[in-house]
């Protein structure tokens, strides 16, 4: 089949990759602008449209598909199908129908849970065991089309939300190339979505990612995790300045520290919550790199019983 593919981020490369050596022809890739990125915010293209100059392939890069020229332009590629990974971009109802085999979406969840941006993040706060990825056509609704496969995917309890989409990303691409090799062979058959188990994933917020210590450890473990590496978990400093946190670890035996309460020695720094506490991994202050939480606490000088966190503001949903 001819294809267009329509991905921007890291997690779409390996999509790309695949369809690359497969049996179909991918004719042009369809991703985000360039985007200015770093300290020197010297512009960037997305690491799809990266690959795609790699192979030689045709890079579509607008800001919206809405313009009738770029709709026209899509049209005279007369594809057969459009798989799509995290392009970041709406595909306006009138495009839907421009590939003869629609808008193919590699979704990273099983589908219809976790409808949405931040599926693999919010399955890791909510704490599930298991999740997957899905292939479904792409409708008028958020995620609402008809699943054509899905694979499933264990949550390991140290997984981070980058952790999980690297495997999801890489199984995933497997499973779109099937889904089009059967497309084309017209032996798959589409499955409406369940009216039942449908969870939403709106993409997280650095309020999302603000860590309340009044929490149990678990539910602070899995929010730290599930915004590791973005957008990144924080709390704040006595002096009201952020503080980043990396993955924690559990310490149920510890019940002496009020929520938020830090204790420091020369080889670890615990911090209390609502139930138990958590061990600190690394940590970022503000202006510096990433260091172990000791390393920090030794140069910080906090005084003892120095507490993290203000625990104002709108709190977020959680699961106990």
């Amino acid at each position: 089949m001819r294809l267009l593919f329509a991905g921007s981020p890291a997690a779409a490369v390996p999509s790309l990759e695949a369809l690359l050596a497969s049996r179909h022809e991918v004719v042009a890739v369809l991703t985000r602008p360039d985007a200015r990125v770093g300290r020197g915010r010297t512009r960037q293209p997305s690491p799809v449209a990266a690959l795609a100059r790699e192979h030689g392939l045709d890079v579509l890069t607008p800001r919206t598909l809405r313009d009738p020229e770029v709709a026209a332009q899509l049209r005279d590629l007369r594809v057969d199908a459009a798989p799509v990974v995290a392009y970041g971009v709406l595909v306006p109802a009138d495009l839907l129908t421009v590939p003869t085999h629609g808008w193919v979406n590699l979704h990273f969840s099983v589908l219809p849970a976790w409808r949405g941006a931040a599926p693999v993040q919010r399955a890791l706060m909510a704490g599930d065991e298991v999740t997957g990825a899905s292939t479904f056509v792409i409708e008028e609704g958020l995620d609402t089309g008809p699943v054509l496969g899905t694979l499933t995917e264990t949550i390991r309890p140290t997984d981070t939300s980058g952790d999980l989409l690297g495997r999801l990303s890489v199984a995933g691409a497997e499973l779109l190339v099937r889904t089009l090799d059967a497309l084309e062979d017209g032996t798959l058959q589409s499955v409406p979505q369940p009216h039942d188990g449908v969870s939403h994933a709106p993409k997280l917020t650095p309020e999302d990612a603000r860590v309340r210590w009044t929490h149990p450890a678990h539910v602070v473990d899995r929010r730290i995790r599930g915004c590791t590496p973005a957008p990144g978990a924080w709390t704040t400093l006595p002096d009201g300045q952020r503080l980043g946190l990396g993955p924690v670890r559990v310490v149920a035996d510890v019940t002496d520290l009020r929520p938020g309460e830090l204790r420091a020695d020369k080889r670890e720094v615990l911090v209390g919550t609502g139930v138990g506490a958590v061990r600190l991994g690394d940590v970022t202050a503000p202006g510096k790199r990433a260091v172990p939480a000791a390393d920090w606490a030794r140069g910080a000088r906090l005084a003892p019983g120095t507490v993290l966190g203000d625990d104002t503001g709108t709190d977020v949903e959680v699961e106990a």
